[in-house]
């Protein structure tokens, strides 16, 4: 465990409704070199919350491997929100590529043809477009889906995640066109390169948190064998400027990164938020803002809960 010297819990809105939840709560620690962030979602258990906490505790005590390039391409990410709605995220959010959600619950596939073509109208013919199902179709339904949803974006990049388990990603791999990207199917398994093996996926989809931190994820970049995008886990920009590292050190970049997400939240915890610029973020690491943080502390109880949850990982850790 590396020494932090003081944690803050902040509470943040978010603009639309994403997976699942309207306000992103997380902890930041920090330590020798600045503050990381540990934003593990509220239903993870300790011991998945766990690679969380190793990879603030990599940003806290900065150490993070040099880059290799001064900017990172971004796409825009789409809720699963109205097609008019889904029109204007993409126009406002500065990037010629998008990543849109689909098969969200409670909507139809109709609905995301209608998402898909309005942000393809507000890309224009030469902008991507790619979409992730976050394992919500059978193997039967993502066979069905792909081609209605790859017309209707006039050509998709690629599907993440469209099936839950490694086997059924190959499957879908074999019955369609459209490249197939793995989010889950790495960092939610016991072996990350069960994808490679059973040449599940094109793409490998690498979050920062999850994994470990950023020299983990450049070590199963090294040995995974598939290119990789990087994306975030909702973070503010704290936890953005980790992914921001992991992409800059790579030393192929070939598509856009998932990391513009802190334009879903309605504020940020630093003072230069980590925003899009003609579609790439900057490589840089913003420093908190003390007032920020003031503003977007969470109540007594909400840290009281985040402490307890500290605790039960390092103990994790510890065992």
């Amino acid at each position: 465990m590396r020494r932090v010297s003081e944690t803050r819990v902040y509470a943040v809105a978010l603009h639309h409704r994403f997976r699942g939840i309207t306000v992103r709560e997380g902890m930041l620690l920090r330590g020798e070199a600045g503050w990381g962030e540990w934003s593990p979602f509220l239903e993870y258990e300790p011991a998945v919350a766990e690679p969380w906490l190793r990879a603030a505790e990599e940003a806290a005590a900065g150490d993070w491997p040099a880059p290799v390039r001064s900017s990172v391409p971004v796409n825009v990410t789409v809720p699963a929100v109205q097609a008019s709605r889904a029109h204007a995220i993409v126009t406002a959010g500065g990037c010629t590529t998008a990543k849109v959600k689909v098969a969200e619950p409670g909507q139809t596939l109709a609905d995301d043809q209608a998402r898909l073509e309005a942000v393809r109208d507000a890309l224009g013919p030469s902008g991507r477009v790619r979409i992730d199902a976050n394992g919500a179709w059978s193997v039967d339904e993502a066979v069905a889906a792909i081609p209605v949803l790859d017309r209707s974006a006039g050509g998709l990049e690629y599907v993440e995640q469209p099936c839950t388990t490694v086997d059924e990603l190959a499957t879908v791999r074999r019955a369609v066109s459209v490249p197939i990207a793995a989010d889950e199917s790495i960092r939610r398994v016991a072996d990350p390169y069960l994808v490679r093996d059973r040449e599940a996926a094109d793409i490998a989809v690498l979050k920062v948190q999850p994994l470990g931190g950023v020299r983990a994820c450049l070590r199963i970049a090294e040995e995974i064998g598939l290119p990789v995008v990087v994306s975030s886990a909702l973070e503010t920009s704290v936890g953005i400027a980790a992914g921001v590292a992991l992409a800059a050190a790579l030393p192929s970049l070939p598509y856009a990164c998932g990391l513009a997400t802190v334009q879903l939240l309605t504020a940020d915890v630093v003072g230069e938020p980590l925003l899009p610029v003609d579609g790439a973020l900057p490589v840089r690491r913003p420093a908190v803002d003390p007032h920020a943080l003031d503003i977007l502390g969470a109540s007594a109880d909400r840290v009281a809960h985040w402490e307890a949850r500290l605790a039960a990982c390092r103990a994790v850790a510890a065992s």
